[in-house]
């Protein structure tokens, strides 16, 4: 007689304790229990929006890929990584961060999407999802020339990302430098204590992320919120980092991109370097973009007031089912309900289709997202 193995308790963030002294709803994601929401959703998001927020994103993964192979090619962590993951490396350089893809080699589906951080040619320090980075770690490792190290920290480093229109004078009150350019970043000490600023985020507002030791993440979350204090900050969780990502129509791996859904039905073919002679998963995509994709994802606004929600069937004027809302939510930035689904490639901006929600048929707008603009980047 089989048993069901019981199941891994939650990871904590080294925040665990603020959060719940906060008062924070918690839940469940990629294995950790992470803050929801502390005063409200809508309000935590129009603090993004309008001034300044700091979410606690520690659950993210951390890994860093070092060193140069001992094979006599030269090849270094950077071609390594090059030579793996979907973007190209080439058009950046140390300093600097880019999106990119983990994808199949067999399918062109992503395994993962993840920020690539270069530190040097001899070492990259990679941000994958929480629930992937194991699989992002082993298939690198899996992959790498003697020589060349992948390194899971996990629990090593924490990040908090502090996004809103006045991140940047909340930044600067911290001693912090914050005027280096979008996707870029730069090594600083706070207090003594060694982090990373990063010009990055998944807000769409100008905003940082810091990347911490673990045992110092504590006393910055406090100085953050000290400091942020003048500028009206509130601490954020994770489903205001939902509603401000769907209305830049950025994807959550999981639902938007999977390794079911490829960087070209995703319209992520912007994070790929097609020209470049390897990455996982090139013979496939190629042959996907030169054939044209069986689906595309596009967004939806509404018409008819509904909130649409992930998997949900959407229809053509007679009722078929042509497509599925991947990511929906209100934006409380426009008090509408928004999407984003894959639809057939014949579908066009400005053409009208239905969800079924809950049995209803609800009119939505095809759109391409953005649903709003940023008051800055």
């Amino acid at each position: 007689m089989s048993q069901t193995p019981p199941s891994q308790p939650l990871l904590t963030s080294p925040l665990h304790a603020r959060h719940v002294a906060l008062g924070a709803k918690m839940a469940d994601f990629g294995g950790w229990e992470m803050p929801i929401e502390y005063s409200g959703v809508v309000g935590e998001h129009t603090a993004v929006r309008t001034g300044v927020g700091v979410f606690d994103v520690s659950h993210l993964g951390k890994a860093t890929v070092a060193g140069r192979a001992t094979d006599g090619s030269g090849l270094t962590a950077f071609d390594f990584v090059n030579a793996t993951l979907a973007n190209d490396l080439r058009r950046i350089g140390p300093g600097r961060a880019q999106y990119t893809l983990a994808c199949d080699e067999a399918t062109g589906g992503v395994v993962d999407d993840l920020i690539a951080y270069v530190k040097s040619p001899e070492e990259i320090f990679l941000i994958p999802n929480a629930a992937n980075t194991t699989e992002v770690v082993r298939r690198l490792t899996a992959a790498a020339p003697d020589g060349i190290t992948v390194t899971n920290q996990h629990s090593e480093f924490a990040v908090l990302a502090v996004q809103g229109p006045r991140s940047a004078d909340l930044i600067k009150t911290l001693g912090l430098p914050a005027d280096h350019d979008y996707m870029a970043f730069d090594t600083a000490a706070w207090n003594g204590k060694p982090l990373t600023v990063c010009r990055t985020g998944y807000t769409g507002e100008h905003g940082y992320e810091l990347v911490c030791r673990w045992q110092d993440a504590d006393e910055l979350w406090g100085a953050i919120l000290r400091a942020g204090e003048p500028f009206d900050i509130k601490p954020c969780g994770l489903g205001a980092r939902d509603t401000l990502r769907t209305e830049m129509g950025y994807p959550l791996h999981g639902q938007d991109l999977s390794l079911d859904i490829t960087p070209v039905q995703a319209r992520a073919g912007w994070a790929v370097g097609w020209k470049k002679d390897a990455f996982w998963g090139r013979e496939p995509l190629l042959a996907e973009k030169a054939a044209g994709p069986r689906r595309l994802l596009w967004g939806l606004r509404q018409v008819d007031r509904a909130i649409p929600r992930p998997h949900m069937d959407v229809l053509d004027d007679q009722g078929a089912v042509i497509g599925e809302v991947t990511s929906g939510t209100f934006s409380p930035s426009l008090k509408i309900g928004i999407a984003l689904a894959l639809l057939p490639p014949a579908t066009a901006e400005g053409d009208t289709v239905f969800l079924d929600v809950r049995g209803r048929r609800a009119a939505f707008t095809v759109t391409k997202p953005p649903f709003v603009t940023p008051s800055t980047r």
